[in-house]
């Protein structure tokens, strides 16, 4: 079977065209009191990527007529070029590690190459090292992104001895790429009708008036090249309680937090807005492993207000969020894939995303490890995602909880939004006032 990248994956290659490239990643923190052996380590991580094909895999294009790229096995394969080893600069700190990861996720990954990168960070203060893992967002979603680094943490899968395998294995023909590209656009003819369908219904929605255009701010500012992330952390089981009693999700308590914060941050500058609308992916998946990695994520607009009682605004959000996911299914990947890759080929992406005042900001949010995991015999302390802004969205946030505990990374361009400390401080005391 040719492993082609799907519909999704290349929505991530066509809206690639920003200041800065659309990587993701995690930051692992580790504590090494028992010391940290960096020959181990990264013996470890050449064994343990073996389990994920993709790992040494490259995206190649194909000859117009013969379909989508192709994944093939990268038959250069080096580690080398993709693992290093870097301590931490002065003064060492968790700060210090971040900034590192968002220069790492900055710096675009050559395509000739497997899309990803890892880092060992050493000297980190605490007797701690960090891990920090980068990749290609057409390699994997956040769902596959967390396959991906259950397959490099300690007790993972194992590869197998099995001779069969053969890495790197030969890429199909010009002729099976032919006529797997002329069945795949038959099968596509036949599924026209339910494609239609499903933009009609988006359409529909659209002129309906279900969903609204954000508020002007001086969130929406063009963003550059540079990112800077910051941390914000909370009592997972103090989420949840409060999330259970007023009939919401950890997500929807996020959604109180981060528009309040919001509020905050632009009060500072002597603005005033009483909604925003958040964008929250919605994947067409709850797991994946890494056999199945790649994009199945659609989007879902938000309204969210940002006045009120914290505690009346939650359960309004609760609302609003069930009546939006009853509604959303997959429709908005049928309208916006096509088009996202149609204006791409014009070359207007990159313009219309600069200027839209559809959405305020992103909010990602995944389930991590309920339990706490080791690397290389090192227990894995925190677990810290990281992700991209566009456009002229200036701050984005990601979500995820490990062993108890809901960390939020906080996105921003530094010169777009230059106060995000102001930002940081505000989002953290919502979440207090929420879980008190």
């Amino acid at each position: 079977m040719i492993d082609r990248a799907t519909a999704d994956d290349m929505v991530s290659l066509a809206t690639d065209v920003g200041a800065a490239p659309m990587q993701v990643g995690a930051v692992l923190f580790l504590d090494t009191t028992e010391g940290f052996d960096l020959v181990g380590a990264r013996s470890a991580i050449d064994q343990r990527i073996r389990t994920v094909p993709r790992l040494r895999q490259r995206l190649v294009s194909t000859p117009k007529g013969f379909g989508r790229p192709v994944w093939l096995d990268a038959t250069m394969f080096d580690l080398d070029d993709h693992v290093d080893h870097v301590v931490a600069p002065p003064p060492g700190d968790e700060a210090a590690v971040l900034e590192l990861a968002a220069t790492m996720i900055n710096d675009r990954l050559p395509p000739e190459r497997p899309l990803w990168r890892l880092r060992f960070v050493t000297g980190v203060d605490g007797d701690r090292a960090a891990l920090i893992v980068a990749f290609h967002h057409v390699l994997a979603d956040g769902i596959g992104g967390l396959a991906v680094l259950a397959n490099l943490v300690d007790r993972a899968p194992t590869a197998g001895d099995d001779p069969s395998y053969g890495f790197p294995r030969s890429g199909p023909s010009s002729r099976e790429l032919l006529l797997e590209a002329v069945r795949a656009r038959a099968t596509s003819i036949t599924r026209l009708p339910v494609f239609i369908g499903r933009v009609r219904s988006t359409l529909v929605r659209l002129r309906s008036g279900s969903t609204t255009r954000a508020q002007r701010c001086s969130l929406q500012r063009r963003t550059g090249p540079r990112r800077r992330f910051t941390l914000v952390r909370a009592d997972l089981d103090g989420v949840l309680r409060v999330a259970h009693q007023h009939g919401a999700t950890v997500n929807d308590v996020v959604l109180a937090a981060v528009a309040g914060a919001l509020r905050t941050l632009l009060g500072s500058r002597g603005e005033s807005i009483d909604r925003f609308v958040i964008s929250v992916p919605v994947s067409a998946r709850r797991r994946a492993d890494a056999d199945e990695l790649g994009n199945q994520v659609g989007v879902m607009p938000v309204e969210i207000p940002a006045t009120g009682d914290l505690h009346q605004r939650l359960r309004k959000i609760a609302l609003t969020t069930r009546e939006a996911k009853a509604k959303a299914g997959d429709a908005s990947s049928a309208l916006l894939g096509p088009a996202f890759r149609l204006l791409a080929r014009l070359g207007v992406f990159g313009w219309i995303i600069g200027r839209q005042h559809l959405v305020n900001t992103f909010v990602t949010n995944l389930r991590g490890p309920e339990t706490e995991l080791a690397f290389a015999g090192s227990p894995v302390t925190d677990v810290v995602a990281v992700s991209v802004i566009a456009g002229n969205v200036s701050v984005a946030f990601a979500v995820l909880s490990y062993a108890g505990t809901l960390g939020i990374t906080v996105i921003a361009d530094p010169d777009a939004c230059p106060d995000v400390d102001v930002l940081t401080s505000a989002l953290q005391n919502e979440l207090d006032a929420l879980t008190r």
